[in-house]
């Protein structure tokens, strides 16, 4: 696997990729941003994602849940200033990507669950100006050239 250093060589990277393998590394992507969740059905959804053996029963209720938990806390999403509920949403929004059921999208469920990720970061950036949360796009390539290489 050659060196992944911009969005569009990462979304060339995770064209072709097979539905489980997509769910995968779309959960590798939100476990990133897992700390910024504050639900423990979605982290548990993430776990149930990671995992390339789980049945289809598994990630359908696994779906469910961090949709579920996305829709709810979507309605709080740009109402107010509460920047972490709505990088939860987000992380909650990236967990669901990675599990959607496969409708032959056009994009990839791993690069849905990237940029929901990136949105949970931007949103947690908006709460603490730290730039310690910075980087967010490198982490992702340096994931996929190890999950892909």
């Amino acid at each position: 696997m050659a060196k992944i250093s911009n969005d569009h060589e990462l979304r060339a990277a995770l064209e072709g990729l097979s539905t489980d393998r997509a769910r995968v590394l779309g959960a590798q992507f939100t476990k990133g941003v897992i700390a910024l969740n504050r639900d423990d059905r979605v982290a548990r959804a993430v776990e149930t994602a990671s995992n390339i053996d789980a049945s289809p029963a598994e990630l359908e209720d696994a779906f469910r849940a961090a949709k579920s938990y996305a829709t709810k806390t979507y309605t709080d999403c740009g109402k107010d200033t509460d920047w972490l509920a709505q990088a939860d949403h987000f992380v909650a929004a990236a967990a669901a990507a990675a599990l959607a059921p496969d409708a032959g999208e056009r994009q990839s469920r791993a690069w849905k669950a990237a940029v929901q990720a990136r949105m949970a970061i931007n949103c947690a950036q908006m709460d603490d100006d730290r730039d310690a949360l910075d980087g967010e796009p490198e982490r992702q390539y340096r994931i996929a050239e190890t999950y892909l290489g």
